[in-house]
């Protein structure tokens, strides 16, 4: 079985593959940007038997598709906006990931609403949750209990941290949750196991044109430095907010689609801060507050205001932090302060820009469009879609090309780690016991995994050290380190610790105590020298220190300065190596 396995040496294979397209010879898609939008558009593309290149200038899902609530949902809110199709369709999706598409990755979690009113309130809220269901059920997409109502007694036996004050009784909703960036890169691994060449650290510099066809891009191998030239048939754009600046490249073109930025943060806490079995939804002035159950945390978010600073690295402020704080200790009987917050992460929105004066108001909705020949804009969107925006652009990508070409079928291909996984969920006592793990470590793998646990187990069986927890991060198994770079496509410390674990923000010192471990464990694999090994484990407590000094400032101006003195990390490795 090819399980799409990202070694350096298949990173390099791909490169080489793509640029030795010719105009006899090329791709017939070239997707451009690896968040969750790009590498479903790889993997659609992939699926209908056409040959497929994927470019990201940093990490897979480095930006917004890290960076996110971690929520797969309709968007109760939406409802409110009278946005059925919107809601309909991602509970549709949301329906799919559960049950066929990533179970292993997509599960369902349940919230309250708390009520504050009598009569009038239960019957508005009740009957837009009632709506929320039904509508799931139209699209096929039920894979979650319904709504229950609640009594003030029984909301706070389910989450006993509210303050009894602040409510009259709730209603039990479900919606899902994933690993954004777990997710987005499974999605690029099934991609290449279908086919597609897939490249991180590769920028886009420049279009290749003729007359005003599109015809390939000029792009720079961050890690090397060589530069390239990909000839493809058609080139879509999936950039998200970087879609105005790399339409920006077409010199003379206009960009088709104006996308506004706007800046979510979220920060996450332990879970014996809260006493809940449950998250929660609350009301803000602006919009709505979650407290999401994270495995021994909680994440609390989002703001929504609108950022125009640095894109690759939004920072959050001392008044965003203070802000979340503020919001949810409104509802909680024992307030939070700053030092029970572990971690804060922040993205941006990629909102289709409109007339309106809060970024609250744009659209989510996504739209494709075909600025010039040869390429394809798509924009705008919600994780939960991101399926369906893949196709769409797809759609209009094999419009481009002369032969006939299948039509979608990604709602019937799971991603790796899918087949099979019921079955090894109900088996991972016994596969536990079978490799010297505890059944919290098999869960925790599974979970991350699927039935690709295979191939973390046979690391761990050709050296039982790395079956071992990591130091200061003993959530995670040494082998699941040496994995992220082996088969995951992971080039740098923070790749690791960011994006293929979740180690800088569920750790109390931001995973300062295990980047010197887990930079020894990825050094032979990436063939580092103990000074860059040494280099990139400063440049990540530098980072880790920017980000938290930016987060005691009181602006996004003095946060972004405080961030952006820190220089791209990978480029810095790569420039030292």
């Amino acid at each position: 079985m090819n399980t799409g396995a990202i070694s350096p040496q298949a990173r390099a294979t791909a490169l080489a593959a793509m640029s030795a397209t010719s105009a006899d010879d090329q791709l017939d898609v070239l997707v451009v940007g690896s968040g969750v939008v790009g590498a479903g558009a790889a993997l659609d593309a992939a699926t209908r038997g056409l040959s497929v290149g994927l470019l990201e200038a940093r990490d897979f899902a480095s930006g917004t598709s890290s960076r996110s609530s971690k929520l797969i949902h309709g968007g109760l809110r939406y409802l409110e906006m009278l946005d059925f199709s919107l809601v309909r369709e991602a509970l549709r999706e949301r329906g799919l990931l559960i049950k066929r598409l990533a179970p292993h990755l997509v599960r369902p979690v349940p919230f309250l609403y708390p009520l504050q009113h009598r009569a009038w309130e239960r019957f508005y809220i009740g009957a837009g949750i009632a709506l929320y269901d039904t509508l799931a059920l139209t699209g096929g997409g039920a894979a979650v209990p319904r709504h229950r109502h609640l009594t003030r007694v029984e909301a706070l036996k389910a989450f006993p941290s509210l303050r009894p004050e602040t409510l009259i009784g709730a209603i039990r909703y479900y919606d899902a949750q994933v690993d954004d960036a777990r997710h987005t890169m499974l999605l690029v691994r099934t991609a290449a196991a279908y086919g597609a060449h897939v490249a991180a650290r590769t920028e886009v510099t420049g279009f290749l044109r003729e007359g005003r066809k599109v015809v390939g891009v000029r792009a720079r191998d961050i890690e090397t430095g060589a530069e390239l030239e990909i000839r493809a048939r058609t080139v879509i754009n999936a950039t998200g907010v970087w879609t105005g600046d790399s339409q920006a490249l077409l010199t003379g073109e206009r960009g088709e689609f104006q996308v506004t930025a706007s800046k979510g943060i979220h920060i996450v806490v332990p879970r014996e801060k809260i006493a809940g079995r449950t998250g929660i939804i609350l009301r803000t002035a602006t919009s709505v507050l979650f407290v999401i159950p994270w495995d021994r945390h909680w994440i609390i978010g989002t703001t929504d205001t609108k950022w125009d600073l640095d894109k690759a690295n939004p920072s959050a402020s001392g008044a965003d932090v203070d802000y979340l704080l503020a919001e949810v200790n409104k509802a909680l009987a024992v307030p939070l302060t700053r030092d029970d917050v572990h971690g804060v992460y922040t993205g941006l929105r990629p909102l289709l820009s409109a007339t309106a004066s809060s970024t609250a108001k744009l659209s989510r909705e996504h739209a494709v469009g075909n600025p010039v020949p040869g390429l394809i804009v798509v924009a705008g969107g919600k994780y939960t879609t991101y399926r369906v925006m893949a196709k769409d652009a797809v759609d209009a990508a094999v419009r481009n090309l002369a032969a006939r070409v299948p039509a979608s079928c990604t709602e019937q291909v799971p991603l790796l780690g899918a087949d099979g996984y019921r079955a090894a969920w109900n088996r991972r006592a016994a596969v536990a016991r079978k490799n010297g793990l505890t059944g919290t470590q098999m869960e925790h793998l599974l979970q991350r995994y699927g039935t690709l646990v295979d191939e973390i187990l046979d690391l761990i069986a050709a050296n039982p050290a790395l079956g071992r927890p990591l130091d200061g991060a003993p959530d995670y198994l040494a082998a699941e380190i040496v994995y992220a770079v082996t088969h995951e496509g992971a080039r740098h410390l923070d790749d690791v610790l960011s994006r293929r674990t979740r180690i800088s923000i569920e750790t109390a010192d931001r995973g300062l105590a295990a980047a010197r471990t887990a930079a020894g464990l990825i050094a032979g694999p990436l063939g580092w020298t103990e000074a860059e090994a040494a280099g990139e484990v400063a440049l990540y407590e530098a980072r880790t220190a920017a980000e938290i000094a930016a987060q005691q400032l009181p602006d996004d101006e003095s946060a972004d300065a405080t961030r952006r003195d820190i220089p791209e990390i990978a480029r810095v490795a790569a420039s030292a190596a």
